[in-house]
């Protein structure tokens, strides 16, 4: 069976910037998503298309088809009094925050300024190229249940 829409895949995947840094690998040794969700970056979806079990294969992935290119769109000065006065804070830091549509978004703490904190609403990974050595473990149907839902269900059902 190939990966194809609505297909149900699990795969060991390890993730490498492009000096060979590990930034994230399959924990347990396998991830599972449901092929053609938008559940994953599009250029990995893309290279996943097709794939069957026991394919093993590198693929790089450019920015534009993972997290984006990094844009200074997404910097911003917020006045330091917008942070409780006690609160520790420190370069690299990240948080949640309201974006400008209502969104919940993960911001990252870029510098500090006398009166003001600059953060980051780019994905940490925005404007880095990924490489992955992906191998595929199985390919299955999806339930009626998670193609409803867009995501895969664990043995025991859905919590929602």
């Amino acid at each position: 069976m190939q990966i194809e829409n609505n297909k149900v895949a699990i795969l060991h995947y390890t993730l490498k910037d492009n000096e060979g840094n590990v930034l994230d690998q399959s924990d347990d040794g396998s991830f599972i998503y449901l092929h053609g969700a938008m559940n994953i970056i599009p250029g990995l979806e893309d290279a996943l298309t097709g794939k069957k079990v026991g394919d093993d294969f590198n693929v790089k992935v450019s920015p534009e088809e993972a997290y984006g290119v990094r844009s200074e769109d997404h910097m911003q000065e917020v006045p330091k009094e917008m942070f409780e006065s006690d609160a520790e804070i420190n370069v690299g830091m990240q948080f949640h925050a309201q974006g400008p549509n209502g969104d919940d978004l993960m911001v990252t703490i870029a510098e500090i300024k006398d009166d003001v904190i600059v953060v980051d609403g780019n994905h940490p990974l925005a404007g880095v190229e990924l490489n992955f050595d992906v191998k595929v473990v199985e390919v299955r149907d999806a339930t009626d249940e998670e193609l409803e839902h867009g995501h895969v269900h664990s043995a025991g059902g859905c919590g929602h």
